[in-house]
């Protein structure tokens, strides 16, 4: 739950959201150097986790990183239950109600010589869980982070704002609308309207894996 300024704590998020992909770009090589050539989503998040803690400057910016993070829902008892896990989520305090999420995703897997873009995934399973109100329920901003595993950001970009498109319960209404690239991270942002009447903007980093040319698909 957020206090005070609403369009204070977008820019709040939104400046965190500038300098932690800084971090995160700083981390991705030796992060990427350990892993196998198609990784699982897991191993990419949780080597990335175990590194951004450590780094100085990601200390002084947050109080915590977390992986697997679970926020608490609500019952009509009273009671609180677990609304799923967040790949990531970053605390700023002591309240765990305030925090943003980074939910994590692969594009472009290689799977016996063929390619998967998974961009109707990143949607269905990633960014509809911040318009349900799963993940970041009643926070402005939220965050999805693409691992894209060819190298071919392009394509990935492309398949993700089709499916972004074409999948109505996203509420889109604004966007996909550029964002300035960090290092190599290619990055967009999107508005959506949910169904409890609130507004989320979604941030959007796509990660290129290595810059090998990508099979046709």
């Amino acid at each position: 739950m957020l206090i005070g300024d609403v369009q204070g704590w977008i820019d709040n998020f939104v400046s965190f959201d500038d300098r932690f992909l800084e971090r995160i770009a700083a981390a991705w090589p030796e992060c990427m150097a350990v892993l196998p050539e198609q990784p699982r989503e897991d191993d990419i998040t949780i080597n990335l986790v175990d590194r951004l803690p450590k780094d100085v400057v990601v200390r002084r910016l947050c109080h915590w990183v977390e992986y697997q993070f679970e926020p608490f829902g609500l019952a009509a008892d009273g009671s609180k239950y677990s609304k799923g896990i967040i790949d990531i989520a970053v605390l700023f305090d002591w309240d765990r109600e305030r925090y943003l999420a980074y939910e994590c995703k692969r594009l472009n897997v290689i799977n016996g010589g063929s390619r998967s873009s998974l961009a109707t995934v990143y949607v269905t399973q990633g960014m509809m869980r911040f318009l349900t109100e799963q993940y970041a329920e009643q926070l402005p901003v939220g965050c999805m982070l693409g691992y894209v595993l060819d190298g071919d950001v392009p394509f990935a970009h492309s398949r993700i704002a089709a499916a972004i498109g074409s999948h109505v319960p996203l509420g889109l209404a604004e966007g996909p609308t550029p964002l300035a690239v960090i290092e190599t991270i290619e990055r967009f942002r999107t508005r959506h309207n949910r169904q409890s009447g609130l507004q989320i903007e979604l941030r959007h980093a796509l990660f290129s894996k290595s810059a090998t040319t990508p099979p046709d698909g």
